[in-house]
């Protein structure tokens, strides 16, 4: 059953995949209403297969990369609701819907079960752990699609061009201020969760390896993360500069993420 429920919530995040692909060329409001309805009704099957998933595996079928993946864009369409809900806009949809699309199609392809390997998993670290940190990536993949957007909207009001998709789009303003309570919200769930993560390495194996490239990169992602903020709420970072840093901020979760497939001691579990 979590298959089926995956798989329908995955046709339905490929509706809001069509949205983006059409209002590239042209907007209408019905499109951004059928988008929207396909993201609460696929959110929905999404969270019903990973509670069945996690109900048939326990807590530890999360550590999986796909599975990980497809966790983690039902927590990028969470926050991506939540900011429609604040502002009334769908524009980071056009850098979500793709991401989530493709995240849950990942995590729809491969589902092997795990054992485990650690008695730690047992005691509620790992779901803490995978919680706060996914929760703090989905807010970074958030303030990075309205960079994007913001960079979009200065070069088509700088080239004085007007078009249908620009006038749907909030103010500057308002597209920057996305992008920075996005990072508010997230900072304090990537830094619980990279807390929980190095708690459970020292539980795990007695000690810290910062060679390791999964525990590396993630430390260096946390530090940028940092600047960013500083740059952002200190010195008074706002536009391009901003949005740059912040895009530079998401490739470096990029390369934390991929650092999974070469780090020797973060494998919680084997199939």
């Amino acid at each position: 059953m979590p298959h089926i429920w995956l798989r329908v919530a995955l046709a339905c995040y490929g509706l809001g995949l069509i949205y983006v692909l059409v209002a590239l060329t042209r907007t209408r409001e019905i499109l951004d209403r059928i988008a929207l309805h396909a993201a609460y009704l696929g959110m929905v099957f999404h969270f019903v297969a990973i509670a069945e998933i996690v109900n048939q595996q326990g807590e530890l079928g999360l550590a999986t990369l796909p599975l990980a993946g497809s966790v983690l864009a039902f927590l990028i369409m969470v926050v991506f609701m939540l900011v429609y809900m604040v502002y009334g806009t769908t524009s980071p949809g056009i850098v979500v819907f793709p991401v989530v699309f493709l995240l849950t199609f990942m995590g729809m392809l491969r589902q092997e079960p795990f054992v485990l390997a650690s008695e730690t998993a047992k005691r509620g670290w790992l779901i803490a752990h995978l919680s706060l940190i996914f929760s703090g990536y989905a807010a970074l993949v958030l303030s990075f699609s309205a960079s994007l957007v913001y960079l979009l909207q200065e070069r088509a009001l700088k080239a004085k061009r007007s078009t249908r998709l620009l006038s749907r789009f909030p103010a500057l303003q308002v597209t920057d201020e996305i992008g920075l309570r996005s990072l508010l919200i997230g900072f304090p769930f990537m830094t619980g969760g990279l807390a929980a993560g190095l708690l459970m390495a020292q539980m795990n194996f007695g000690h810290i390896n910062f060679q390791d490239p999964k525990i590396l990169f993630s430390l260096l992602t946390w530090v940028v993360y940092l600047i960013l903020l500083y740059m952002r709420w200190n010195a008074g970072w706002r536009g391009r500069r901003a949005a740059y840093l912040a895009a530079g901020t998401f490739v470096m979760a990029i390369v934390a993420w991929s650092a999974n497939y070469f780090s020797t001691i973060h494998q919680l579990g084997k199939p």
